[in-house]
Order: structure tokens, then sequence, then C-alpha cells
């Protein structure tokens, strides 16, 4: 439909034009917090009327938010659901590189997506984050083949899901420093530590480790993260 102040858009289903509306949201929740996104910017962005945004959103910016939310979080999901195989660094490496690439091209309304703290901010987005921290965390435990774990394991898993989300957040207020691989490294290396960590007091974690451990290369992250350590305790070589 064409017409003089009338915005144009193309005939779609009712599933493709609502999935065109909350890419649009996205695209600009990725430019900016959803507070500072109006209705009007969305249909702009979608080249769409703003009564067609109503249309299939009657709740308003609300409801638009929670499916833009929910669309974010079901990409976040899939990113720890990585092969079951090989060396347990190898895996949560690449599961991080999509995370952290979710992040990067979703910089500005990161915080506001997955963090909380928008003004249409509501208890389903809560939940809606919560179950993507959950999700991320069963996909962690399964990677360690652990399918009860004791509430050591578990405090371990959500506690380095909680600093990748913290990590991620400094990074952009930091301007995308240090590099990207870098990040992915360090977070590497700081899901091993806190593993090793809560192993030295908690047998069934001490177990998980030892087997995650013997499938590590013998030059692989463990081995060097090991290496960096080795000049950094001899110093301390009093408490040993």
């Amino acid at each position: 439909m064409t017409g003089s102040g009338t915005t144009s858009y193309r005939r779609l289903g009712v599933a493709q034009r609502r999935a065109q509306l909350i890419t649009a949201a996205l695209g600009l929740f990725a430019q900016r917090p959803p507070e500072d996104v109006s209705l009007d910017d969305v249909a702009a962005a979608a080249q769409v009327s703003r009564p067609l945004v109503y249309r299939y959103f009657p709740g308003g910016k609300t409801q638009l938010y929670e499916a833009a939310l929910r669309s974010a979080a079901d990409e976040l999901e899939l990113c720890f659901a990585e092969p079951q195989t090989g060396p347990l660094t190898v895996r949560l490496a690449a599961a991080l590189d999509r995370y952290l690439a979710f992040v990067d091209g979703h910089a500005a309304g990161f915080g506001a997506l997955l963090q909380g703290g928008s003004v249409v901010e509501t208890s389903r987005t809560g939940a809606i984050v919560d179950e993507v921290r959950r999700t991320a965390a069963g996909h962690i435990l399964a990677h360690l083949q652990v399918p009860e774990p004791g509430v050591r394991l578990r405090m371990t898993v959500r506690t380095w899901i909680a600093a990748v989300e913290g990590a991620s957040l400094t990074w952009l207020d930091e301007g995308k420093r240090p590099p990207v691989e870098e990040l992915r490294d360090w977070l590497v290396d700081h899901f091993v530590a806190l593993l090793i960590t809560t192993a030295a007091s908690d047998e069934q974690t001490a177990r998980v480790t030892r087997a995650a451990l013997a499938l590590e290369p013998a030059d692989g992250v463990v081995t060097r993260l090991v290496r960096r350590l080795g000049p950094v305790l001899a110093e301390a070589g009093h408490l040993l």
C-alpha cells in the first residue's frame, strides 16, 4: 500500500510479519536501549505503518519488547549447545565465540535486553532472562556429564555464567577491550580455575574435574594456564 504520508509495506503472513517487526525492533535495540525506541521507530525501520505494529502487538511497546527479548533469548540459549565431544575447553571456547558475537552485535541494547534495567521490563521479561541463565548452566552441566549436580557444582557453574554476563558488559563499557579473543580465552581459564577451586573441597566436582582434564591435550589450554601460574606461585613459595 502506498500513498501520500503512508508507509509502504508488502503483504506478509501473520508469522512473517511478526518476525519482521521483531527483527526491526532487535535491530533498534542493538543501537540503543528499549526505552529510547518508540513504536514509530519500529514502524519506520520495518517500513510499515504505526497502526500495523499495533495490529500485531496490541499490547504496544511492552509486548513487542517481550517478543524481541524472547527471540534474543532463543538465540542465546543455543550458544552453549555445543556437541559433547573433544576437550571441554575447546567446547567452551566455541560456545563463547557465539555468545560474544551476539553481545558484539547487540552492543547498545545488551544490558537492557539480557540484564534487565529497562523501563519496559516486566516479570515475564525477568523470567525469560533467568531462563537463559538456567539453560546455559544446563548445557555446561551436560558438557560435564553430571545429570544430578550437587549444590557446590551448581553454584560453580551459575557463578561462571554470571561472570560471563558481567565480563561481557564490562567489555562493552571498556570499548570492546581487550580483543574479543583474549576475553574468550580469559573466560575459559576462569572456568577452569573455578572448577579446580571447587574440586579442592567437593568430591563430586573433583571427579568431574579429573574426567574433564583427562581429555585435555598436553599442549592445550590447561597446560598453558598452569605454566603461566608457575612464576606467580613460585614468588609465593612460602605459602606452598
